[in-house]
């Protein structure tokens, strides 16, 4: 009973985020605060991460590529599906969900040990228009993160085959260019929306609706990782097999 009247007061929130809107003159530094904070803030480990596990995938493939009559260009090839497909949609947004998530349940779960949402509800205020809307307006430019662990992803892996010896930069930008779908980039990206929408509510659910102390805002902060990172998984599988089965 707990999971469903907590499916139930999360749907009641997103109806909430757009009732009574704060605003325009308060809301605008808010949204800017969080593209600042979700956005710009998390693009340094995001090109960290990317460039490197682009270059780990390419000499991994080189490395299993033990046929004399597979082509060079396969390196590139696999680098690219991989990276556009599945890691950089998908493995970053777990990965965010662990920084950008529990910073945002982390925020608001302190808010509400303080009393501050309180006062804002006092004030005659929409708390949660004021908190979440914000963040959901500023995840909407999370694509644009994806699209630079696209680019730095295929980067890397150019890096690591040709300056490991695995193949020439020739072979690994044909393969790059071998049999694309430009579909692909439509379902990877519409994956990236559904995942910003959740990374932006599941964790501001549990940060907003979480109850005690200093020491709940920690385990709300673990929980909310636990669900989101859960439910892109879920929503990962219905996407791929409604979009691409």
């Amino acid at each position: 009973m707990t999971y469903l009247q907590n499916i139930g007061t999360y749907f009641l929130m997103i109806k909430d985020i757009f009732r009574r809107p704060t605003k325009w003159s308060v809301m605008r530094p808010l949204i800017l605060k969080d593209i600042d904070d979700l956005i710009i803030g998390s693009l340094g480990i995001v090109a960290f991460i990317s460039f490197f596990v682009g270059g780990v995938v390419a000499i991994q493939t080189s490395l299993n590529m033990t046929s004399p009559i597979m082509p060079k260009y396969l390196v590139g090839f696999a680098t690219r599906q991989s990276i556009i497909l599945e890691f950089a949609p998908t493995f970053i947004s777990i990965i965010m969900a662990g920084k950008v998530g529990s910073f945002i349940t982390s925020s608001i779960g302190t808010m509400r040990v303080t009393e501050q949402i309180d006062a804002l509800e006092v004030m005659g205020i929409n708390a949660i228009n004021y908190l979440v809307f914000p963040k959901f307006i500023a995840l909407s430019l999370y694509p644009f993160v994806i699209s630079i662990a696209m680019f730095l992803g295929v980067l890397g892996g150019l890096a690591a085959s040709v300056y490991g010896g695995y193949g020439t930069a020739e072979d690994f930008i044909e393969g790059v260019k071998t049999d694309f779908i430009p579909f692909h980039f439509i379902y990877a990206f519409a994956k990236t929306f559904v995942f910003a929408f959740l990374l932006a509510t599941i964790p501001s659910f549990y940060g907003y609706f979480m109850k005690g102390g200093a020491l709940e805002v920690g385990k709300a902060s673990t929980t909310s990782f636990v669900w989101t990172s859960v439910m892109i998984i879920l929503t990962n599988f219905l996407l791929t097999s409604m979009l691409l089965g």
